[in-house]
């Protein structure tokens, strides 16, 4: 059993920045393929960016370049680097995470980002 917590989301400007955070209990964290998803309203749960346990990296085409993804698996922790935030970025943002890429996983409550001058 895993539980995931997120923070660090908030109302930023368009261009500005924020960093998400999310702290995993449970045991085996450095095996799980970490991710970040987003959901807006009316729209379905997308993959932001996710992190494997070997150090792989996907990003949606949409945040690449401006987005990062990290993981401190002594700390139990992966965090989002959102920069050159836009609008269209405003969402709730939930932590996953999973054994396997097939697998639902486990996830936090979510986290909301507004993007708005």
């Amino acid at each position: 059993q895993v539980q995931l917590v997120e923070s660090g989301g908030g109302l930023v400007q368009p261009g500005g920045s924020l960093r998400l955070s999310c702290a995993a209990s449970g045991s085996l964290f450095s095996t799980y393929i970490m991710g970040w998803y987003r959901q807006a309203p009316g729209k379905q749960r997308d993959l932001v960016a996710s992190l494997t346990s070997g150090g792989s990296t996907n990003f949606a085409d949409s945040v690449k370049g401006r987005f990062t993804i990290s993981r401190d698996n002594a700390k139990k922790t992966v965090d989002l680097q959102m920069n050159s935030l836009k609008p269209e970025d405003t969402a709730v943002y939930y932590c996953n995470a999973r054994i396997h890429p097939t697998l639902p996983g486990y996830w936090g409550q979510g986290t909301q980002v507004t993007v708005s001058s």
